[in-house]
């Protein structure tokens, strides 16, 4: 039986811009990979409602799991919440338990818990809400989408909740044999391990290195006799 599937959205400005260097997707990509999630697709949308709500029914409807990273802050371009409640077509206010989380993290602050930051507590009709040990405000699961804040602190807290609630397969694993030939003389018989080895991911990651030409050949899979096999005749055909 094949491993779950998850994608991840990530939304915001910010990071299309430039301005902001994403490192939630590498971060997630490794937590899915111990507990046999395949994360197979990642899509970075503005700010912008259409787009948000376009690409969460996408996702949502193909994977088995997506999370979302950014957008659920107390400035007016944090529209992530109203866009996940529009995709599910559900109502979207403040709720009183994640109010009451936010009131007593500012009250012990002798800070107020201003309009701005009761935006913090705006969660769809239904939604469960994601532990935030950091810095207190929510992100919250509906359906098979878990919404995180996109601060990395925030975010790995928050993965932290969510991936022991989530099923998933047999672990991945990973070997890697460095080649010192370029691709063009490993494509073909490259290409016929893989043939050989349908349930496997295999990828040549090319690097040069003192004038010199190789690749990384790197194998994933779930089986991990499978994976010692192919690593195997890996070997014997450019190792030898």
């Amino acid at each position: 039986m094949p491993n779950p599937t998850a994608a991840m959205l990530v939304i915001g400005d910010e990071i299309l811009s430039g301005r902001t260097r994403d490192a939630n997707m590498h971060h997630l990509a490794q937590e899915l990979t111990k507990v046999g999630i395949n994360l197979r697709e990642v899509r970075i949308v503005s700010d912008d409602r259409d787009a948000i709500v376009s690409a969460l029914n996408d996702l949502r409807a193909a994977h088995d799991t997506v999370i979302t990273s950014g957008g659920i802050g107390p400035t007016h371009d944090d529209i992530t919440a109203d866009c996940v409640a529009a995709a599910f077509g559900v109502h979207v206010d403040v709720r009183d338990d994640a109010a009451a989380l936010l009131q007593a993290h500012y009250d012990s602050r002798g800070m107020e818990f201003n309009d701005a930051r009761k935006r913090m507590a705006r969660i769809p009709d239904g939604a469960t809400l994601i532990e935030n040990p950091v810095s207190i405000a929510p992100g919250f699961t509906i359906g098979n989408v878990h919404v995180m804040a996109g601060v990395p602190s925030v975010f790995q807290a928050m993965v932290a909740s969510v991936i022991p609630t989530l099923t998933g397969g047999a672990p991945i694993l990973s070997q890697t044999l460095r080649v010192d030939r370029g691709e063009g003389d490993i494509a073909g018989p490259l290409g016929r391990i893989a043939e050989e080895f349908p349930d496997l991911s295999i990828g040549s990651y090319p690097f040069q290195q003192n004038g010199a030409y190789g690749s990384n050949i790197v194998v994933r899979g779930s089986d991990g006799v499978q994976v010692d096999h192919a690593m195997a005749r890996l070997a014997e055909l450019f190792t030898a």
